[in-house]
């Protein structure tokens, strides 16, 4: 019972650990493989080209060559599947290990939130915010209240009474004005004026003296 407990706390930290060593151990497996598969390329290379030199003057030890190649591109065939079966379980360790380490760490953070909440409900949640809700709004009331001048409405119609005695006197003002005005005339048309005027005193005086001569006549 208390192994089986002690394996329930401790038992995401050992099939991490066992993880790790999993990968590490599958690792080194596929370099062994790696190394083996170079080494038999190259007996592969040495048989083909002992098969090629002997193909015609000794076709014995070329037939013999081309078998030893043909075992050995069995092997290579054989390798090449248990690297890939090697490196399938890889990808597949490191995609679990990283699933168990997102969950744990989803867990984690599902548990802070908790911790967070505590006994915090969606009632409490509504009343807090109601109350805060209410709260605001009398601040509101109370500082409009302080901040509303009292009798404003009577100083308001004494401000409007008291400007339209000010613009009817400004208008009583102009007018006045306006009746005792004298008739300038400006210096220019006073000149044209006298011109006219004069010229019409010599034409008359012209017209007198033809009169004049005409009687004497």
């Amino acid at each position: 019972m208390m192994a089986g407990i002690m394996s329930y706390f401790g038992g995401r930290r050992d099939t991490k650990q066992a993880a790790r060593d999993a990968i590490v151990g599958l690792r080194q497996q596929l370099q062994m493989i790696e190394k083996k598969e170079e080494h038999l390329q190259k007996k592969i290379d040495e048989e083909l080209k002992k098969a090629k030199a002997n193909a015609v003057s000794n076709k014995a030890v070329a037939t013999q060559a081309l078998r030893r190649k043909k075992a050995n591109e069995s092997e290579m065939d054989r390798l090449a599947g248990q690297r890939l079966q090697l490196e399938l379980q890889i990808n597949t360790l490191e995609s679990a290990n990283l699933n168990a380490e997102t969950m744990a760490a989803m867990k984690k953070a599902s548990d802070v939130l908790a911790s967070i909440h505590g006994n915090m409900t969606m009632d409490k949640v509504d009343s807090t915010m109601s109350k805060i809700t209410e709260q605001r709004e009398i601040a509101n009331e109370i500082a409009e209240a302080i901040s509303y001048p009292t009798g404003t409405e009577a100083d308001e119609e004494d401000l409007k009474a008291e400007l339209a005695e000010l613009e009817q006197e400004t208008l009583d003002e102009r007018l006045a004005g306006a009746e005792h005005v004298p008739l300038h005339i400006p210096a220019g048309a006073r000149r044209v004026e006298e011109r006219s005027k004069v010229a019409v005193e010599d034409d008359e005086e012209a017209q007198l003296r033809e009169l004049q001569a005409a009687l004497a006549m």
